[in-house]
């Protein structure tokens, strides 16, 4: 299993940035998908999921803000972020999603600094 970020960098408040995710090495059309972030000094955070059906959760924290898609047919997750706030720095980490709060193989992430 092969996750691979990208998109990250450096955004002032209000900015956006589309992050990407190569996935190789599974069935990625059967699998859930997640976006988490790890902000400097803090554990991991869950920031959204996309199931095999489309239906996608967010975060309250991000609500409205991010929006999760996928291309089965590219082995490609998404996250496009729009009204960055300076709280949505971090490193934003691509994972699969086992279901009931559970991560499996996980990509070495991509770094997002909001900052005036």
């Amino acid at each position: 299993v092969q996750l691979v970020e990208s998109g990250g960098g450096l955004v002032q408040p209000g900015g956006s940035l589309r992050l990407s995710c190569a996935a190789s090495g599974f069935t990625f059309s059967d699998s859930a998908m997640a976006w988490t972030r790890q902000a400097p000094g803090k554990g991991l955070e869950w920031v959204s999921s996309i199931y095999t059906d489309g239906m996608t959760l967010y975060a309250d924290s991000v609500k409205g803000r991010f929006t999760i898609s996928r291309d089965n047919a590219k082995n490609m997750v998404y996250l496009q972020m729009n009204s960055l706030k300076l709280e949505d720095t971090g490193v934003y980490i691509c994972a699969i999603d086992r279901g009931t709060g559970s991560l499996g193989s996980r990509g070495q992430g991509t770094q997002v600094t909001v900052s005036s």
